[in-house]
């Protein structure tokens, strides 16, 4: 079996390894827009780990999920990311460069390993985009996400011209 070489290929393999339908429905939950463009740059709205209109891994990490699980959450709401955009701009090749990324995390008081759970993120982006997936990250501990999510994800993107 070939090696997937595009971004495209990379990405359709990977969903395929967690469940994910890339074709499957992606829309916003209330009155916003999941993506916004400025110029060559595309601003994507908060992204929680749902699939199949369930939220994957409910619940507060290091209380009812462990590390592994929130990385796993954290993997699903980037590749819901990529869906996104590849659906937007019909190929994940016409992305320059993944300028930043956030990722809350719903945990513990005393949940300390908040960037690694956010690594879950990272490692989908960079495994897809190659150089271009490197991204400057923030990640924040919060008390409460929708839907009981245990991650959201948001992103800014740059666009070829």
């Amino acid at each position: 079996m070939n090696k997937p070489t595009t971004r495209d290929e990379r990405f359709i393999e990977l969903a395929k390894e967690h469940g994910f339908d890339i074709y499957d429905e992606n829309t916003a939950g209330g009155h916003y827009s999941l993506l916004v463009w400025h110029g060559n740059e595309l601003y994507v709205s908060g992204l929680v780990p749902r699939m199949n209109g369930k939220i994957q891994y409910p619940g507060r990490v290091g209380l009812e999920l462990n590390l592994a699980d929130a990385q796993a959450a954290a993997s699903i709401s980037a590749i819901r990311a990529l869906a996104l955009i590849m659906d937007a701009v019909g190929s994940l090749d016409k992305i320059k460069s993944l300028i930043r990324i956030t990722v809350h995390v719903k945990s513990t008081f005393d949940f300390v390993d908040l960037s690694e759970v956010a690594n879950g993120a990272s490692d989908v982006f960079t495994h897809v985009l190659g150089d271009a997936g490197k991204h400057t990250r923030t990640t924040v501990g919060v008390y409460q996400l929708p839907k009981n999510a245990p991650v959201e994800v948001d992103m800014i993107v740059a666009l070829e011209p």
